[in-house]
């Protein structure tokens, strides 16, 4: 039971969550004004003509969409020790954040107001909201697993320090939150993956573990090492108190079945994060219900553009409507402006802003006109496993072209459990996409456009070599679902192929 001063803090807190939910338009207004009169003092701000603008127009006119190449000048100045630059504070600390098969980091600036207004208070609401939903809750009997990623603090030079997010998150974080999780700093910000999974397996199964933060690809991998090492069946028989897993980087959809078989107990609850480097956005707000609410008042002003549309075809919240699939634009308390962060979601409710998180700018294919986003394929590959009595650990999807063989898309799909009839699988899968998507049905009509997928069945632990080869195992990298060209797929293939 969660002690009365804790429940009585997440109550009140819980009620001032609501009051942002119901306020939320006008939170974003005064944000505005607020982050325009903070970028005024900025040589951002003095070299986009902050001064000049008065109006919200004015904004989406005068100041350009960024990428993280637009900013990255300003990023490495700020790192080499300038201040002012992106934001009025000072900024010291950085996220490194990566993609999985670029070789190019990201640096992603993190000032004082970004720590503490954004990414520790999105942390705290985590926790009001599970506990306000769930009063009878006792995570706070025992620990708080935190599957971070595998980068140490570094020091960049005499000014500055970067670490991946959840190393940065660490080291601020105070004394007595690390009496309450596990493991130890020292072995939560070891460097090597496999080093770290296996002390992290010894060092975890005689604790009390209530609740784990991480992504779904690792704390499974996590999960199988240590039943490997106690002979038990399932996660509830070495943590019989775990009732909690907070998770996001990637949709829940399809590790959903495997979770259910390693956590069968009755009082397992689930809570989805959207949260990155640049900064934390959303959180599952209702108990029965997957959709999140944006965080509005957490340092951060959002604006949201049609997905192909242009940066000025961009709109604030209070101009959203429900079922649009938007790109994400952020300006942070961290010195981004006007960031793409390149996903793309969709709001089903503007009272309160409820919305659920479609793909990614980049991460789809379209190379028929099929207009698949990862929203499709999450539900149509799990809906097929499900059928066929399949577990999927992961996959990646890519298009045929017409130049190389019969036009279509091909998957490769790593299975902890293989279907009992591969063909089976691949026509659910096939029924599926056209049941999600019209477009991708109008394009397999009749074989004339696509032909039927072709499905690589790959073994347990395949994607997971691969990440290794290319230095990104652990941590926040993942594969990426989809891709509109065949670079991802074509190397994972070769890299595969060589192993063997």
């Amino acid at each position: 039971m969660i002690a009365p001063v804790i429940h009585w803090y997440f109550k009140q807190r819980f009620e001032d969550l609501q009051e942002m939910a119901n306020k939320a338009a006008d939170t974003q207004e005064l944000l505005f004004e607020y982050m325009l009169d903070q970028g005024v003092e900025t040589a951002y701000g003095e070299a986009n003509q902050f001064k000049a603008i008065k109006t919200y127009d004015q904004w989406r006119k005068t100041v350009p969409v960024a990428s993280y190449e637009d900013l990255k000048p300003w990023i490495e100045r700020t790192m080499a020790g300038e201040q002012g630059l992106l934001w009025p504070g000072e900024i010291t600390w950085f996220a490194k954040s990566s993609g999985t098969t670029g070789n190019t980091a990201k640096f992603i600036p993190i000032s004082y107001e970004s720590l503490e207004d954004n990414h520790f208070k999105g942390t705290r609401d985590i926790l009001t909201v599970f506990c306000v939903n769930n009063p009878d809750s006792n995570i706070f009997q025992g620990k708080g697993l935190l599957i971070g990623g595998s980068h140490k603090i570094n020091q960049h030079n005499a000014r500055s320090f970067y670490g991946d997010l959840s190393a940065v998150l660490m080291n601020h974080m105070p004394m007595w939150a690390n009496f309450k999780s596990t493991p130890d700093m020292s072995i939560a910000l070891m460097d090597n993956w496999e080093e770290k999974l296996e002390s992290m397996a010894l060092a975890t199964i005689n604790e009390d573990v209530t609740s784990i933060s991480g992504v779904p690809t690792w704390t499974l991998v996590l999960f199988k090492r240590i039943l490997e090492i106690t002979g038990k069946s399932n996660m509830h028989e070495v943590w019989p108190n775990l009732e909690l897993f907070i998770h996001g980087g990637v949709s829940f959809t399809p590790y959903r079945e495997q979770f259910k078989q390693l956590l069968p107990a009755a009082h397992m609850r689930y809570v989805e994060t959207y949260n990155a480097s640049e900064g934390f956005f959303g959180i599952q707000y209702l108990a029965n219900s997957p959709e999140m609410l944006l965080m509005t008042d957490h340092g951060i002003f959002y604006e949201f553009m049609p997905l192909g549309g242009k940066p000025e075809d961009a709109v604030p919240l209070w101009e959203v409507k429900t079922g649009i699939n938007y790109a994400m634009l952020i300006t942070t308390t961290g010195g981004l402006w006007r960031y793409s962060i390149g996903d793309t979601i969709q709001f089903s409710s503007t009272s309160p802003y409820l919305f659920k998180i479609t793909g990614r700018t980049k991460l789809y294919i379209n190379a028929f006109g099929e207009e698949l986003v990862i929203e499709n394929a999450d539900t149509s590959i799990a809906a097929a496993a499900s059928k066929t009595g399949a577990v999927v650990e992961d996959y990646t999807a890519a298009p045929v072209y017409m130049t190389e063989t019969d036009p279509g898309h091909e998957w490769l799909v790593a299975f902890s459990t293989p279907p009992r009839d591969l063909q089976a699988f691949i026509h659910e899968l096939d029924e599926e996409l056209k049941r999600s998507n019209s477009d991708y049905a109008a394009k397999r009509h009749a074989d004339l456009a696509m032909k039927m997928p072709v499905v690589r069945a790959l073994p347990a632990g395949a994607f997971q070599q691969w990440l290794k080869q290319k230095g990104k195992l652990g941590g926040q990298h993942k594969v990426p679902r989809l891709c509109n060209d065949r670079a991802v797929i074509d190397d994972i293939i070769s890299t595969l192929q060589q192993a063997v």
